[in-house]
């Protein structure tokens, strides 16, 4: 479980704070590193974000009349939907993140345009619970409240679940890498010591 972190003390301060992550990966690094793969995080993620749908539809079915076992099998297969969306991203990630070998990506300062799209899907989605808009409006509000966790997934959390796995296996993690930080220039405010969109989903 914990063969990786035996190894970072051969790397630099600068790798070992790559590799660790911010709060959210820390979370999900806890565990073996086949449980927390891409595809399982995505999973997750897709759960989490279903559960508060339940109130728009359930406001939808309770206007139009519709039974409790209606309503719960309308819930469920929009869960499972987006379970599988989440999770099939997170895999693509992953496959991504072999293939091009690119280091996890900091996103220091992004969290202000991180942070409010799944609170602007949530508004969009309830908005055509109560008004008869066009269906797209209703997918654009989805779009908006699932995309924080695949972005957070593909941008940062598959390329350091690939370098760590890589380290558990004995390997060398930055084989077939041209660059194995990714560096941010920074002026007086220095580097911050954490990912800020891995902050903002976290809060979610």
């Amino acid at each position: 479980m914990d063969g990786w972190r035996n190894r970072l003390s051969e790397f630099d301060e600068e790798h070992r704070h790559m590799f660790e992550g911010g709060s959210l990966s820390q979370l999900f690094l806890r565990y073996p590193l086949t449980v927390c793969h891409p595809v399982f995080v995505g999973i997750i993620y897709g759960l989490l974000i279903s559960l508060p749908l339940i109130l728009p539809l359930g406001y939808e079915a309770y206007s139009i009349e519709k039974t409790l076992n209606e309503l719960l099998l309308e819930w469920v297969l929009l869960t499972i939907s987006i379970i599988a969306m989440c999770s099939f991203l997170g895999g693509f990630s992953s496959l991504a993140s072999s293939i091009f070998k690119r280091p996890p990506i900091r996103l220091e300062n992004r969290r202000r345009y991180l942070f409010p799209f799944p609170f602007i899907g949530m508004m969009i989605i309830t908005l055509t619970t109560f008004y008869d808009f066009e269906s797209w409006i209703n997918s654009l509000g989805l779009i908006f409240l699932i995309i924080p966790g695949p972005l957070y997934i593909h941008l940062s959390y598959a390329p350091r679940w690939r370098m760590l796995d890589r380290i558990d296996r004995g390997l060398d993690p930055f084989e077939g890498m041209s660059r194995t930080i990714d560096k941010i220039k920074t002026s007086n405010i220095g580097i911050q010591s954490d990912y800020e969109v891995e902050e903002a989903v976290s809060e979610l």
